[in-house]
C-alpha cells in the first residue's frame, strides 16, 4: 500500500513552502488509496510546543488536508535508540569531541586548500583512554555516523538519477551530546517502520537522502521512493523571507485567501501544467502527477493567491457564505439578493461588510470637483427609497435630460455617488438594495 507523510517541526507554523511538501505527499496518498500520516517531528523538547503542534493541524484540517494517522517522535525515543546501539555494535556510530570552534577552524583549513569542507574523522583515531579524557574534561560528544564511501545512488522521482560520492559528504551527526535525536535518524526508523513508500520533500534534503540511504542499509532496511521538488522563490527570484510579507499559512487565511484558492495555486507551481483553479480536492488529485515538475526554482507570489480567491468566490452559493453574510450585518430577508449582486465584485469575504455599509449608510466618496454640481442636481431628481431594478434607468435618463450628459460623463459619476467605486456590479441590481438616498 502507498504510504506518505509529512514531517513538520512543531516548532514555528507552517508556510507556503512547508504546504507544497504536505500537498503532494497528500495527493499522492490520496490518488492511490492509500494513507497519509503525519508525523510531528518535536525530538527537540527545548523549540516544539503544544501551540505550534495543534496550530500545523489546525492549517492542515482548514485546507482539508486530512491524515489517517498521527505519529509524534516524542512517543518513539526507544526506538531510536535501539536503532543507535545496533549501529554502535556494528561499527557504523562513533563517538567525536570536536568543539564548534574546533570544526569551524577545520573547515576553514580545508577550504583554504580548495578541499571539500569534509570531516576528517579524526575521532576514529582516538583510543579509549583518550576518549574518557575528552568526555571527562569536554562532556558526551556527538554520535556520527560513519558512512561507506562510495557512490550513492538512487533514480528520484523529479530529479532524475542522483549519484553522490559520499566521500564529499561529512559524516553525519545523528545524536547530540546531550543525547538529543536528530532528524537524520529519526526520519529512517520512522518511516521504516511506518511502511512510508514515498517521500517528497524540498530539494535542500538531496545530501540528507544519501546518507539516509546509508543509514537504511546499515539497519537492513530498504528505502522508500524519493523525490526532491524545487525550492520557492519570491515574485524576482529571490530567496523567501520573512521581509517579503507574512506567508504563514494562518496569516494567508487571516487575510481572506480561500482554501482552494491556496491549494490550485501550489498544486500545479513548479509543473510544466497551467495553473487552474479548481473546484473540489477531488479535481486536484485527479490532474496530479509527479513527473510533470521540474528541478528549477520556482517563483512564488501572494499576490496570485487574490485573482484565485475571488474566482473561487464567485462561483459559490448562498449557502456557502450564508454566515459571513449575515456576519457583515446583512439582514436574511436580503442576503441572496445581496449575494447574487456582490459575489463577482469582491476579493476576499473581507469586503462583504464595506459593501453592506455602502446600501445601509451610502457612500461616503465626494464628487470629482467638475461633478459635483452635476451629481447634486441628479440626486435632487431621485426619490426616496425603496427603489425597484428600473430606477437606475429612469433615474439616469432624468439626469441626462436635465444636465444633456450622455456616456461616461452620465454614468460614472452617478455610479461613484451612489457605491463609491468606479466599477462594480450593475447598477440596475444595485439600487433596489439601497436602504438610504445616496449623498451628493
Amino acid at each position: 500500500m502507498t504510504t506518505t507523510r509529512f514531517a513538520p517541526s512543531p516548532t514555528g507554523f507552517i508556510h507556503v513552502g512547508n504546504l507544497r511538501t504536505a500537498l503532494m505527499n497528500w495527493m499522492i496518498a490520496r490518488k492511490a488509496g492509500g494513507t497519509f500520516v503525519l508525523r510531528l517531528d518535536d525530538t527537540d523538547p527545548e523549540r516544539s510546543t503544544r501551540t505550534y503542534a495543534d496550530a500545523i493541524q489546525e492549517d492542515l484540517e482548514w485546507l482539508g488536508l486530512t491524515w489517517d494517522r498521527i505519529e509524534r517522535q516524542s512517543d518513539r525515543l526507544d526506538r531510536y535508540a535501539a536503532a543507535a546501539e545496533e549501529m554502535r555494535a556494528s561499527g557504523r556510530l562513533y563517538e567525536a569531541f570536536e568543539t564548534p570552534t574546533e570544526l569551524d577552524l577545520k573547515r576553514k583549513k580545508l577550504l583554504n586548500m580548495h578541499r571539500p569542507p569534509v570531516y576528517d574523522r579524526a575521532a576514529l583515531a582516538l583510543s579509549e583512554a583518550e576518549k574518557d579524557a575528552l568526555r571527562a574534561d569536554r562532556g558526551n560528544g556527538v554520535w556520527r555516523f560513519k558512512l561507506d564511501q562510495e557512490r550513492i545512488e538512487w533514480t528520484d522521482g523529479i530529479l532524475g538519477d542522483i549519484s553522490i560520492d559520499a566521500a564529499s559528504v561529512s559524516d553525519p551527526v545523528l545524536i547530540r551530546a546531550d543525547g538529543q535525536v536528530l532528524y537524520t535518524i529519526a526520519s529512517v526508523v520512522d518511516d521504516t517502520e511506518m511502511g512510508v513508500t514515498h517521500v517528497v520533500r524540498g530539494s535542500d534534503h538531496v545530501t540528507n537522502t544519501a546518507t539516509q540511504i546509508q543509514i537504511m542499509a546499515a539497519l537492513g532496511y530498504d528505502h522508500p521512493a524519493f523525490a526532491h521538488h524545487s525550492l520557492l522563490t519570491g515574485p524576482q527570484g529571490e530567496a523567501l523571507s520573512k521581509r517579503l510579507g507574512t506567508l504563514a499559512l494562518r496569516d494567508l487565511r487571516e487575510a481572506g485567501i480561500q482554501p482552494m484558492a491556496l491549494l490550485s495555486l501550489m498544486a500545479r507551481l513548479g509543473s510544466s501544467d497551467p495553473v487552474e483553479l479548481r473546484g473540489s480536492h477531488e479535481e486536484l488529485i485527479e490532474g496530479f502527477d509527479l513527473s510533470h515538475f521540474g528541478a528549477a526554482p520556482t517563483k512564488f507570489d501572494a499576490e496570485d493567491l487574490k485573482p484565485l480567491t475571488a474566482r473561487h468566490l464567485a462561483g459559490l452559493p448562498l449557502e456557502a457564505v450564508a454566515d459571513d453574510v449575515r456576519a457583515a450585518g446583512v439582514p436574511d430577508a436580503l442576503a441572496g439578493q445581496f449575494w447574487t449582486v456582490v459575489r463577482e465584485n469582491i476579493d476576499t469575504l473581507a469586503d462583504l461588510p464595506g459593501w453592506w455599509s455602502v446600501f445601509a449608510d451610502g457612500a461616503t466618496t465626494a464628487p470629482e470637483a467638475e461633478d459635483a454640481e452635476f451629481v447634486r442636481d441628479a440626486i435632487g431628481l431621485l426619490g426616496q427609497p425603496p427603489y425597484g431594478p428600473e430606477t437606475w434607468s429612469e433615474w439616469t435618463s432624468a439626469a441626462k435630460e436635465a444636465s444633456g450628459r450622455k456616456g461616461r460623463g452620465l454614468f460614472a459619476p452617478l455610479r461613484r455617488a451612489v457605491t463609491g467605486r468606479d466599477r462594480g456590479p450593475e447598477m440596475a441590481d444595485v439600487m433596489p438594495l439601497l436602504q438610504v438616498k445616496p449623498r451628493g
